[in-house]
């Protein structure tokens, strides 16, 4: 009777020599078919312009998003008085604080952070304090919410070319 081990050791010889077989002939076709290698350059152009296409689409998306949430925060509006607008902000501060440290809430971390900003009477001294705490990602978000948001006051002590690129077109 054949043992297991001599039939495992046949068995990877078969498929490392089958895998080898195929990488001579995949190099072979790639030196000396021209139209081989035309196929090649066609598929690997075909996949950037495919990934190129997804990278735009997902920039679209999450630019909609963001005016989605900025339009739904204005709707559900903001405290007026200033005891309400001290918790308000405070809250929102801390919520934003806490979804920050997961990369994959960055979107509900920077809309803390937005709504606290729209409460805080003078938000760009708000905005520095946020460059220089906040995570990168989570402020290139908010960087797009503040820029959608033409109703914001920023004051005169900020200058939007200070803040990250946002990559508004």
């Amino acid at each position: 009777m054949v043992q297991t081990s001599t039939i495992l050791t046949i068995s990877a010889a078969t498929a490392a020599t089958g895998i080898l077989a195929y990488a001579i002939y995949f190099d072979y076709q790639r030196r000396v078919d021209p139209n081989f290698r035309r196929n090649l350059r066609r598929e690997e152009r075909r996949q950037a312009r495919a990934e190129k296409e997804e990278a735009v689409a997902q920039t679209k998306q999450k630019r909609k998003d963001i005016q989605k949430a900025v339009e739904q925060a204005a709707e559900e509006g903001f405290p007026t008085g200033v005891n309400e607008k001290e918790q308000f902000f405070m809250d929102h501060v801390q919520k934003g604080e806490l979804l920050a440290a997961d990369p994959s809430r960055t979107m509900d971390a920077a809309l803390a952070f937005y709504k606290a900003l729209k409460v805080y009477p003078t938000p760009g001294d708000l905005i520095s304090i946020y460059d220089k705490t906040v995570d990168k990602r989570v402020l290139d978000v908010l960087a797009e919410m503040i820029a959608y948001d033409k109703n914001l006051d920023l004051g005169t002590s900020i200058n939007l070319s200070d803040l990250p690129s946002a990559g508004l077109d």
